[in-house]
């Protein structure tokens, strides 16, 4: 292998990371095109191609060099990956660091762990569903029962999710979950708006920036990627109905 076929299997390497820790972190896929093209442009290779959906990545440096392609099997929603990776495409464009000090950070990112303790992630969901709870006009009295099943079902979420690779059984469980300790709150006496409790304990689950990503790819002209996020947010709001219907319906 000659140093110029080395020098581009290291420019693959690192705008191929750098693409597919945005998507598996939730970024839209045009601003995952329009990063890994500008990290090659500040490499000397205008002719790069990318063409980039939610679960995979098509790279090429240019007409007569070699296609790469990654695929991508889950996604979650990092924003602070997404802004790291975004620094280090920055730093690289402005030719601040080297393409092998870019690399390097970007290996780094990826095996760093940047969400909150799985508690943290609990007491934060729960919290929000108790405000959401206020947020739609319901009572303060309330608030314990939409802190209660809005944390349960977010625990439930991450729990299943470990268990599972299936998102919306995960999500599905989740929804039962909540419906379930709302409904026997609400039963005992303890709680006195199911409705509220909860559409207020569920908003957690709800995949409010999957849905905000699909509309921005659909309206950069992504229509492949915009219509698949938006079946997957469809999916997702699929699954809380349908918990939430089961346990209605008894």
């Amino acid at each position: 292998m000659t140093l110029q076929e080395m020098d581009n299997e290291m420019t693959m390497d690192c705008l191929l990371l750098a693409g597919r820790m945005m998507i598996e972190s939730g970024a839209e896929t045009y601003r995952v095109e329009d990063t890994m093209l500008r990290m090659a442009r500040s490499q000397n290779m205008p002719d790069a191609q990318c063409y980039a959906t939610p679960t995979g990545i098509i790279f090429s440096l240019g007409k007569t060099q070699p296609t790469r392609i990654t695929s991508i099997s889950s996604r979650v929603t990092d924003l602070q990956k997404i802004a790291l990776v975004n620094s280090v495409s920055r730093k690289l464009t402005s030719h601040i660091i080297t393409l092998e000090d870019a690399y390097d950070e970007l290996k780094s990112i990826q095996k760093t762990n940047y969400f909150l303790p799985t508690y943290m992630q609990v007491i934060a969901a729960a919290l929000a569903s108790a405000c959401f709870l206020i947020m739609f006009q319901g009572t303060w009295s309330d608030f314990p029962i939409a802190f209660l099943a809005g944390g349960v079902g977010f625990y439930v979420l991450l729990l299943i999710s470990q268990l599972t690779k299936v998102k919306f059984f995960s999500e599905f469980t989740a929804s039962l979950a909540v419906a379930i300790v709302a409904f026997i709150a609400v039963k005992l006496g303890l709680g006195k708006e199911l409705d509220k409790i909860i559409i207020g304990s569920v908003m957690p689950l709800v995949p409010g920036i999957l849905i905000t990503n699909a509309v921005r790819d659909l309206m950069a002209g992504h229509f492949m990627a915009g219509i698949a996020k938006g079946m997957e947010a469809f999916l997702t709001a699929f699954a809380i109905g349908a918990a939430i219907a089961v346990i209605l319906s008894f």
